[in-house]
């Protein structure tokens, strides 16, 4: 009756196995470091790039615990602030020559202490946010107007290109503030113009009135369409920022809107805030030019002679001069989405790019007079200019959709594509708001969450101890297992781990032991109204389940309208909360049985279980009502 196959055994042994492994590594702690990441688009972080870095530590005399490649940036770690501090001098006096152009980003930062056969497996500390870890934190206001006036500087080029090809003379295009005004002669050629913005540009109402002789049409954006314009400006910052803060390997970063002008960006961990300023207020913008392929460009890449006039020096991936002309062709603005992809026929790795209307009209027509010459697209950082690609043009190029091909591998293509994606700014933005929450005051705020929690449990432990005796002990058990599991899946879903996370951690401990309090009851019950001790025990847990499942569902579903609708520090919360009950549900039912199971199944003829005093009627007639109660 009570007892559990080998196999449910099994089962809650390797959870057991599992939890631990995934929680142990919460319990290292931190080291300092160093890390050296790309400051530019086109520089890559490789393994030659760890091999350079362990030489210039060991040149310099600093040991350092281990020197990783994580992919996208090289760490080195130390065993205390100093040696790090050491080190982030000697590698920026050999990687970065020079200050104002800096090929690297050299950063302070905090790692992990677990063991490298831990991190082998996956198992990872949790994440902790910016009031645990420390770090900082930043308000951006975003320059809407900026975005706007820039869209209106797009539809006015748009327009004046539109009007051209049509062949609808006008007496000329220019943009005040947010409006285009466009001026014709007479009548018809305005109706012509109306008719061309209507069936063009939607997102442009047109309004005209009397200018000396002519007429002026004034072409505006729609109310709807400008609070588009700043969504997307505000969602490619966010996105702009994201792929910026990468490069500071920044554990779990918080980015998110505030209002509709206003993003905030909490860096947990960063150590270095000029560093994150910087990175912050970089600018990355992308040209498309023409190649010179004349005899003097020539002789320039060579380095055997000047660059022409007209032109402009540029330096490719591997070093390469490039001699582009300064007429831009296509920006980044153009560009609507870059991705990888392979050849059809040849089967090369390629870059596929994707170009709005006005893009597509202008590379059609460049391509078309350009078949067999090379075309650049140029990566600006900085002012600095670098060479993305600079592929050969082999037919007209029309539809919107690019193909660059050409002596790539994979991972290039898709080096290439992801910096083409990545864009720039849509509009420029200043930090309005920045404080920092040091090291020191996030483990304070640790210390008294961790406290919070133990003492908290340890209060319920000795309740239920003393209030249940034996079963109380086993509530105990597997209120610490839910701990456990709940810190384990944290650990492996890489959850940040917040103040109001650890709330929800000292809530679910309660959530989790309100389910074998009533699984207790439930078998005093059963006990109460003359049932054998096996008997009760195994309808206790049966009759109590169907309780425990529909309290804890209607408890998720309050935690998932949490997660689904909240932010910050809601989010955080609710995070917890609804993992806690999922592990509550396990650990309080399946466990708990299981070491009931476990002592008290092998005994054939049980008189009596230690679960605390337990009432008992002493007529009959009160036998009988309580056992009608009971079913």
């Amino acid at each position: 009756m009570n007892r559990y196959p080998v196999w449910k055994y099994a089962i809650l042994v390797i959870a057991l196995l599992i939890g631990a492994l995934y929680t142990l590594p919460n319990f290292f702690g931190e080291a300092p470091a160093v890390q050296v990441s790309s400051a530019k688009a086109t520089i890559k972080v490789d393994g030659a790039l760890q091999r350079r870095v362990e030489e210039v530590l060991q040149s310099a005399g600093v040991s350092p615990d281990s020197v990783a490649f994580d992919g996208n940036s090289v760490r080195a770690r130390f065993d205390t602030p100093d040696n790090q501090l050491k080190a982030k001098d000697a590698i920026e006096k050999a990687l970065v020559p020079d200050p104002s152009d800096p090929p690297y980003i050299v950063a302070l930062n905090l790692v992990s202490r677990s063991p490298d056969w831990l991190t082998a497996i996956n198992a990872r500390p949790m994440y902790l946010g910016l009031d645990l870890r420390g770090g900082v934190h930043f308000m951006l206001q975003v320059d809407m107007q900026a975005a706007i006036t820039k869209k209106a500087e797009s539809y006015a080029g748009d327009l004046r290109t539109l009007l051209r090809e049509k062949n609808i003379r006008h007496g000329g295009i220019s943009r005040d503030g947010q409006a285009v005004d466009i001026r014709v002669r007479d009548e018809a050629t305005a109706t012509a113009a109306r008719n061309l913005v209507a069936d063009q540009f939607p997102d442009l109402v047109v309004a005209s009135s009397p200018d000396g002789e002519g007429l002026r049409l004034r072409a505006t954006i729609k109310p709807e369409a400008l609070r588009k314009v700043q969504e997307q400006a505000l969602k490619q910052n966010m996105v702009t920022l994201h792929n910026r803060i990468n490069e500071l390997g920044v554990a779990e970063p918080v980015i998110q809107q505030q209002g509709l002008d206003r993003i905030v960006v909490q860096l947990p961990g960063v150590q270095d805030t000029a560093k994150a300023k910087d990175i912050l207020g970089r600018t990355a913008t992308l040209e498309v030019r023409m190649v010179d392929e004349g005899t003097e460009a020539r002789a320039a890449e060579m380095g055997t002679g000047p660059v022409p006039f007209g032109d402009e020096k540029y330096l490719d991936r591997n070093g390469q001069a490039v001699i582009v002309k300064k007429q831009v062709i296509l920006t980044g603005e153009n560009l609507t989405d870059a991705q990888p992809g392979f050849d059809g026929q040849t089967q090369e790795p390629t870059v596929n790019l994707t170009l709005d209307a006005k893009g597509s009209r202008i590379f059609k027509d460049v391509t078309r007079e350009n078949i067999g010459k090379r075309m650049a697209i140029v990566l600006f950082e900085k002012g600095k200019g670098e060479v993305v690609t600079a592929p050969v043009i082999r037919s007209e190029i029309g539809g919107g959709r690019v193909q660059i091909s050409g002596r790539m591998t994979t991972t290039e293509a898709n080096d290439t594509a992801l910096l083409l994606r990545a864009g720039s700014l849509a509009a420029p933005m200043e930090i309005i708001e920045e404080y920092t929450i040091g090291p020191s005051l996030g483990a304070d705020n640790i210390a008294r969450g961790i406290h919070s929690v133990v003492w908290g449990m340890a209060a319920i432990a000795a309740f239920m101890c003393v209030y249940y005796v034996l079963f109380g002990v086993f509530s105990t058990i597997a209120l610490s297992v839910n701990v456990l599991m709940l810190i384990a899946v944290l650990s492996m879903l890489q959850a940040t781990l917040t103040l109001p996370g650890i709330a929800a951690m000292a809530l679910a401990l309660g959530v989790a032991i309100d389910s074998n309090v009533l699984i207790n009851e439930r078998i005093r019950e059963e006990l109460r109204a003359g049932v054998s001790p096996q008997a009760a025990i195994a309808a206790g847990y049966e009759r109590a389940w169907a309780t425990i499942l529909d309290s804890n569902v209607t408890t998720l579903i309050a935690g998932l309208a949490l997660l689904a609708f909240g932010t910050g520090p809601v989010r955080g919360f609710a995070v917890v909360h609804c993992i806690g009950i999922l592990t509550s549900m396990f650990s309080a039912v399946f466990f708990s049985r299981g070491l009931v199971n476990l002592w008290y199944g092998r005994k054939k003829k049980l008189k009596s279980v230690a679960i605390g005093q337990v009432w008992k009627p002493e007529d009959a007639s009160e036998l009988r009502s309580v056992a009608g109660r009971s079913n």
